[in-house]
């Protein structure tokens, strides 16, 4: 088995997965979901459908990676999940390509939600094990060099991402063309990943297990009750909160706000300047945070999100919001480079990573599901006049994120030293 004493994989090959996921997340999430909703239900519902699309695929994401990893600890394997959950995750791509190109009005709409909830079930069931494999197989003092790796392949995803929707608005391609491309860009990463890693990967040896975990697996209560992971949880909820406050509706705001004529290449560029931000500012957080600590990374980054966000409300014209967008992603990736790194330093018991992953994990889903109370807010503040319902959502955004900054603090500042005494 490996453990935390051998050579852990090269990063890049560690987190390739990443790049597919995060590819597919910005192209499927924030281009063609906006876009193909829009078109099975009208203008006028647009929020509320897509918003309650999202929570319905986020309560799959809430329940099912607690499950899985638990099983992929139980049984000592991250691969088998991973191969079958990449499948499943393609047969809803393809179901989702099937309906927005030959389906249309409620019956293409309900058609694309079953594509919807395989592909969450696909990714879910994939990503629960894999997430283990950082605080798994990383020494605790090089997590923050791998993290900011991961993150770094996540933003060049989404720019890869971003510029694929803005080629295909340009060329006016075919609907099913971007699904195929989903598909591509999420098995051919997957592929690395799985043969860079090993077969078995779970650390089954006691001498393994973190002190703190006494030498079993910790329950769900248990695990809460650690003031570091319950911090860390609580925090990353808050961020989240604040990403899908807004994320789910950018294409919606560049229609509205900016006027921009074709929103969804508009959203492609706008989406393009916050991860080259991202991608600045990814490696150089982690590395930051491993010498100084995750927290004051995080405080900067949170501020700057929640600066960004309150601006855009009053940006003047489109490149300015592209400005803003900029130093939002300088904000975001520093964060989620960081985040990843003060996740895995949480986990008390390394007899159980791939289940407590998919508890952390469910602090970055469930906030999905206020996407429908949101889109209903957007749909309800702009019925009232002057894009109103976007002065909502982004100010929502923007408390969620100061709260995010305010309650790390609350992290334990020993997190970090502690694993590295445990392991």
């Amino acid at each position: 088995m490996t453990t935390l004493s051998a050579r852990p994989p090269h990063p890049w090959v560690l987190s390739a997965f990443w790049f597919g996921t995060a590819f597919h997340w910005l192209v499927l999430l924030l281009i063609l979901m906006p876009a193909n909703v829009a078109t099975f239900v009208g203008e006028g519902s647009k929020g509320t459908y897509l918003g309650a699309l999202v929570a319905i695929g986020a309560v799959m994401a809430l329940i099912l990676p607690p499950l899985v990893g638990a099983r992929s600890d139980r049984t000592g394997r991250r691969l088998p999940y991973i191969r079958l959950g990449v499948a499943v995750n393609l047969v809803g791509l393809a179901i989702m390509g099937f309906a927005a190109m030959t389906l249309s009005g409620m019956n293409g709409f309900w058609v694309y939600v079953l594509g919807f909830l395989f592909v969450q079930f696909g990714n879910n069931y994939a990503t629960a094990p894999y997430s283990a494999l950082i605080p798994q197989l990383v020494p605790p003092e090089q997590r923050g060099k791998y993290s900011g790796v991961m993150a770094l392949l996540q933003a060049a995803g989404q720019l890869l991402g971003a510029v694929a929707a803005f080629v295909v608005g340009i060329l006016k391609l075919p609907v099913i063309v971007p699904f195929i491309l989903i598909a591509l860009l999420l098995l051919i990463p997957a592929l690395v990943t799985m043969r860079g890693i090993p077969e078995a990967t779970h650390p089954r040896a006691s001498a393994q297990t973190l002190e703190t975990a006494g030498g079993r697996t910790l329950s769900i209560r248990e695990l809460f009750a650690h003031q570091a992971f319950l911090w860390v949880f609580l925090t990353r909820v808050l961020f989240s909160l604040g990403q899908y406050s807004v994320q789910p509706f950018l294409q919606y705001y560049n229609r509205d706000v900016m006027r921009q004529a074709d929103a969804g290449t508009s959203t492609s560029i706008m989406l393009a300047c916050i991860i080259v931000g991202s991608i600045i500012s990814a490696l150089i957080g982690g590395r930051i945070s491993d010498r100084l600590g995750r927290k004051p990374v995080i405080y900067v980054a949170g501020a700057a999100m929640a600066a960004a966000a309150l601006l855009l409300l009053v940006a003047p014209s489109y490149p300015v919001a592209l400005g803003l967008a900029l130093f939002f992603g300088l904000g975001f990736g520093a964060f989620t480079s960081v985040d990843w790194a003060l996740g895995s330093d949480a986990m008390p018991n390394a007899s159980s990573y791939a289940r407590d992953m998919g508890i952390w994990h469910v602090a970055f889903v469930a906030p999905q599901m206020t996407s429908a109370p949101q889109g209903a807010l957007l749909d309800w503040g702009n019925a009232r006049g002057d894009n109103f319902g976007y002065t909502l959502v982004f100010s929502i955004a923007a408390l969620f994120f100061i709260a995010g900054v305010l309650l790390v603090r609350k992290v334990p500042d020993n997190a970090h030293r502690g694993q590295q005494a445990a392991v």
